[in-house]
C-alpha cells in the first residue's frame, strides 16, 4: 500500500484542470488538491494534524500511512519548488518523498529525476501509468539552497524586489521578512527564499522575464507547450540575447555589475574572477537547465584534477557556477560535449552589487524571474546563497541526477570534511528555514512528538 497526496497547479500547458478531474476520479477527492485554491502548507497542516491525532488515539494505520506517504506535485518548476520549500520548513520527522508531473515550460526538476519534460497525457490510462511509476520509484536526496537578499529601504516607491502584481504565485516563498524577524536590519529590507535547481543572473533571466510578462498579459496565447517554447525562442532574439555584443551594453556584463565571492569546503571566502564577456551566470544544483540542457557538462578527468573539480552530484553540498556570453554560447550545450564556462564549485556564494552604470538587472529562481533594482547611491545590494539541508525526491530508472552515495556514479563517495568555518548561532538562525511555510502552525495543544 502506498499513500498518495497530489497537488496540482496549472502550468505552461494549462492542463492542470483536466489532470485534477482525472486524478480525483482515479484516487480520492480528499487526496487531490488544487494549489491555486489551497496552498501546500495548508494542505500539509491538515494532513499531519489528522495523522498525529489518529496516532495519539492508537490508530496503527495512521503510522503506516505516514511511513508510506508520497507526494505528487503537478506544475512548473516554480510550483514544485514552492512545495519543496514548505516540506523543508516543516522539519518533519519523516519528510515525504516527492514526485513531479511536468506541467511547465522548462520542466527541469521532473526531467532531472526521470519524469520527462513533456506535458503528460490527462486521460485515465496516462494517469494510472504515472501512478504505477510513483509506486516503484526510488527515493533520492537532493541539496536545498537558501537565498538571502538584503537591500536598503528606498526613500520612495516600492521596497519589494518584485512588484506585488508581478509576483509569481510559486515565488511567495521568496519574501521580505517581518520587522520582528532576527534577519531584519533597521533601514534595510531583507528577503529570503530557497531553490533546488538553479539561481541565475543576467541575460537569460531577462528573456525569461519578458516571456512571463507576455504570458501574464496574454494568457490565451500560452496554452500549448510547443507554442510556449517557440515564443521563448523569439523573445530571445528580440531581447538581443543572440546578438548580445550589439544590443547588450558591456556595462551590464556580470563582471561590471557585481563582485562575486565564493566559499569552498575549507571555509575561506575568496574572490571569483568573472571573464568580462560573461553576460549570464547560473548557479546550478541539478543537471538540467532551459528544458534539459546541462551547462556544467562532464569535465575531462585531467581538467577536473587540475582545477580541483568534483563530479556534479546533487547531494554533496556543492553547487556548480557556470557562465554564458550569449545565446550562441548556450547553443553549444546541444552538442554532445558542450558546456558553458565552468567558473567554480562552492558551498556558499555571495554577490555584491554596487552603484554602477545599470539601475537594475534580472534574476531567476527555478524558472521564476524578476526585475531587481540595483543601488542608485553608495549602498550595496547583497545576495548570498548557502546550503541548507536536503529534501527527498522520487526518481525513475531514467533519472539523470547522480548521488554521491550511489555506487553507479563515476565516484562512489567523497571524503567528508568538517567545515572549519565556525558559524555563529546568529548566522545559523538566519538560515534556519526558507520561509515558505510561515503560515504553517500546529495548534498549541498539538504535540509534534506524536508524528515521530
Amino acid at each position: 500500500m502506498i499513500s498518495l497526496q497530489l497537488g496540482i497547479r496549472n502550468g505552461g500547458g494549462q492542463l492542470g484542470g483536466e489532470l485534477l478531474v482525472t486524478y480525483q476520479a482515479v484516487l480520492n477527492k480528499n487526496q487531490v488538491f488544487d494549489l491555486g485554491e489551497k496552498a501546500p502548507d495548508k494542505v500539509l497542516h491538515q494532513l499531519y494534524v489528522t495523522l498525529g491525532t489518529l496516532k495519539k488515539n492508537g490508530d496503527t494505520l495512521a503510522t503506516e500511512i505516514e511511513k508510506r506517504l508520497r507526494i505528487i506535485v503537478a506544475g512548473g518548476d516554480g510550483t514544485a519548488g514552492w512545495l519543496l520549500g514548505v516540506v523543508c520548513d516543516l522539519k518533519l520527522p519523516q519528510p515525504p518523498p516527492i514526485a513531479t508531473v511536468p506541467l511547465g515550460t522548462g520542466n527541469n526538476l521532473p526531467f532531472s529525476f526521470g519524469w520527462g519534460k513533456k506535458n503528460p497525457g490527462t486521460d485515465r490510462q496516462s494517469v494510472e501509468l504515472f501512478l504505477n511509476q510513483v509506486k516503484i520509484a526510488k527515493e533520492m536526496k537532493i541539496d536545498s539552497w537558501h537565498i538571502l537578499m538584503r537591500m536598503r529601504a528606498p526613500k520612495e516607491g516600492s521596497c519589494d524586489p518584485i512588484a506585488p502584481l508581478e509576483l509569481p504565485h510559486s515565488l511567495h516563498a521568496f519574501h521580505r521578512v517581518s520587522q520582528t524577524d532576527t534577519l531584519n536590519m533597521e533601514g534595510y529590507h531583507t528577503f529570503r527564499g530557497g531553490f533546488w535547481n538553479y539561481f541565475s543572473i543576467g541575460m537569460d533571466a531577462q528573456v525569461s522575464y519578458a516571456f512571463h510578462s507576455e504570458r501574464k498579459l496574454h494568457p490565451e496565447k500560452f496554452k500549448n507547450q510547443l507554442v510556449n517554447q517557440s515564443t521563448y525562442l523569439k523573445l530571445g532574439c528580440t531581447q538581443g540575447w543572440f546578438c548580445a555584443s550589439l544590443f547588450h551594453p558591456s556595462s551590464r556584463n556580470i563582471a561590471h555589475l557585481t563582485k562575486v565571492r565564493i566559499m569552498k569546503r575549507q571555509g575561506q571566502w575568496e574572490d571569483l574572477k568573472i571573464p568580462r564577456s560573461i553576460r549570464s551566470i547560473v548557479c546550478l544544483n541539478l543537471p538540467s537547465f532551459s528544458g534539459g540542457l546541462n551547462p556544467w557538462g562532464t569535465p575531462h578527468r585531467k581538467k577536473s584534477h587540475d582545477r580541483d573539480l568534483t563530479p556534479p552530484y546533487v547531494d554533496d553540498g556543492v553547487i556548480e557556477i557556470v557562465g554564458f556570453r550569449d545565446a550562441w554560447h548556450g547553443l553549444v550545450l546541444l552538442s554532445p560535449n558542450g558546456h558553458g564556462t565552468r567558473l567554480a564549485q562552492a558551498n556558499r556564494i555571495r554577490f555584491e552589487f554596487h552603484k554602477g552604470a545599470a539601475d537594475h538587472t534580472f534574476m531567476r529562481i527555478d524558472g521564476e524571474p524578476w526585475k531587481q533594482p540595483l543601488p542608485v547611491d553608495d549602498d550595496t545590494v547583497v545576495v548570498e546563497i548557502s546550503n541548507l539541508g536536503q529534501v527527498s525526491m522520487l526518481a525513475t530508472p531514467n533519472c539523470r541526477s547522480k548521488s554521491v552515495y550511489d555506487p553507479s556514479s563515476p565516484v562512489g563517495h567523497l571524503d567528508e570534511e568538517e567545515d572549519s568555518a565556525e558559524e555563529s548561532m546568529e548566522d545559523w538562525e538566519e538560515r534556519r528555514k526558507f520561509g515558505a511555510a510561515d503560515t504553517f502552525k500546529f495548534p498549541d495543544e498539538f504535540d509534534i512528538a506524536h508524528l515521530s
